[in-house]
């Protein structure tokens, strides 16, 4: 697998161009895939205040493979293009640059991510009755997407009726000719024959959409902000949702997302919209599929680069993994899980009963199957291991996928002081204080590589309290102060 480092004279370049760009999650997305894939791509954000369409030029007789564009250029890149596609062509702006003979062809891929976002969660707009919340330029993709996916009734809300009038209508008109239908301007609720309609409302005609099951698509910047609220802040307005989906993704949970699972309503942020909008961007640029698999683990990264990174503790038996673990999470308002607490969980017996029906070698393979899980589900998270989860290869890549890997080592005096009156321990079964003694030294000397190899960190245990370890670990990782 190509590194970040492997970056050679036939490394072909991808990247962004908008203005900011500082903050994008973007490079973390493409570089994922490519480096998961394979794949000698480097994704790079270029910022590119004005003339647009000069930068384009210039990536162009550069070579660069494929551009993404945000704002403030979605609109005005499209003059600088040899085509665009008809998703790009309905939504009137353009996200997606790719390379073909003579430019670059615009594509957009916001559309489609919504989508593929719904999909995931087995949402399908066909025949619903879909509320949108505002009528900016992020609405135009949900509108889009439930017009082409055949919803029945769209309502569009938004403080101003005006601008909801002219989204409608635009969309409408241009949904019209793209099937070949003629423009019918007599409706002001921007009508469609066959297909479905939009119906444009002031925030404030709430009380005009129809009280049945609807699909709600928040598409305001509200929640952005500590303090925000909600365009609409009626409880009864809610009640008819079966499923809400808010574009922002930062903060995790969205003032609209607290309101819906305050009425146990199924909802989610705007992360997948914006994975799979770059994952069809990286398809278009590439022709490469990247698999289901492959786009839970680039999910991963991007919240807990978010929402917080994980800390995973390894070490031998009796170093303090689970005390100091529940201590860090407690203190930095982290989740906490065990990873032998999960398997015991998962078998309904004890470690020591596996061992002794299964064996130890299906007990690693608990361990492996247990860390592949982490690796796509843990977020925010302090991770004690088992003492040995480290002795397979495969078990210490997927614990520097899922977090910083700390070692939290103890001397084998130290370690035969905590362990030898603990009986829940099979591998350290001995005749004698001798016996102990001597088997925990051969297996600190024995595994000691292994717990090396794995870890970014090192902490010494011996004569340390629970405390001092966690103050350590904040000094190592200021993140989690």
């Amino acid at each position: 697998m190509r590194t970040t480092q492997d970056i050679t004279g036939t490394t072909g370049v991808l990247g962004l161009i908008g203005n900011p760009v500082k903050h994008t999650m973007s490079p973390l997305i493409h570089n994922t895939i490519s480096e998961e894939l394979g794949k000698n791509l480097r994704y790079l954000p270029f910022p590119v205040e004005e003339d647009v369409a000069a930068a384009v030029k210039g990536a162009y007789h550069l070579g660069v493979q494929g551009l993404n564009v945000t704002v403030p250029h979605k609109t005005a890149v499209i003059g600088a293009l040899t085509d665009i596609d008809n998703a790009a062509k309905m939504i009137g702006a353009v996200n997606t640059l790719v390379r073909t003979e003579g430019g670059y062809k615009g594509y957009n891929t916001d559309m489609p991510g919504l989508g593929c976002a719904l999909k995931r969660r087995g949402i399908s707009l066909k025949d619903q009755q879909v509320v949108i919340l505002g009528a900016g330029g992020a609405s135009r993709a949900a509108c889009a997407l439930a017009l082409t996916e055949g919803a029945k009734d769209i309502y569009l809300l938004n403080r101003t009726k005006e601008r909801a009038e002219r989204l409608a209508a635009e969309l409408t008109d241009t949904f019209r000719l793209m099937n070949g239908e003629v423009a019918d301007n007599s409706s002001d609720e921007g009508e469609l024959s066959e297909t479905g309609r939009i119906i444009p409302l002031a925030a404030s005609e709430y009380p005009m959409v129809p009280r049945k099951p609807s699909i709600f698509i928040q598409c305001t910047a509200l929640g952005l902000h500590e303090g925000d609220g909600l365009l609409i802040e009626d409880d009864d307005f809610y009640h008819m949702a079966e499923y809400g989906y808010d574009l922002v993704y930062n903060p995790a949970v969205t003032p609209f997302m607290r309101k819906l699972e305050g009425f146990m309503i199924p909802c989610d942020n705007g992360l997948t919209m914006l994975l799979y909008q770059g994952i069809i961007a990286y398809e278009l640029w590439t022709g490469t599929s990247v698999p289901d698999e492959l786009a839970d683990k680039v999910l991963n990264r991007l919240e807990r680069r978010l929402y917080g990174e994980n800390y995973v503790l390894v070490g031998y038996m009796g170093c303090g993994k689970s005390t100091v673990g529940k201590a860090l999470a407690e203190a930095r308002g982290m989740t906490f899980l065990d990873t032998d607490a999960m398997i015991e969980e998962a078998q309904d017996c004890s470690i020591r009963e596996i061992f002794e029906v299964q064996g130890e070698e299906a007990f690693r393979d608990m361990e492996t199957r247990t860390l592949k899980k982490l690796s796509y589900t843990a977020v925010n998270t302090v991770i004690a291991t088992g003492g040995g989860i480290v002795l397979r290869s495969e078990n210490r890549k997927i614990l520097k996928d899922i977090g910083h890997v700390i070692w939290l080592s103890a001397s084998p005096e130290e370690t035969l002081r905590r362990v030898k009156e603990d009986t829940g321990r099979p591998l350290l079964d001995s005749a004698s204080e001798t016996e102990l003694a001597e088997k925990i030294d051969r297996m600190l000397r024995e595994r000691g590589p292994a717990y090396e190899a794995a870890a970014d960190r090192v902490i010494r245990t011996d004569g340390s309290s629970v405390g001092d370890i966690v103050n350590e670990l904040a000094v190592l990782f200021p993140e989690i102060k």
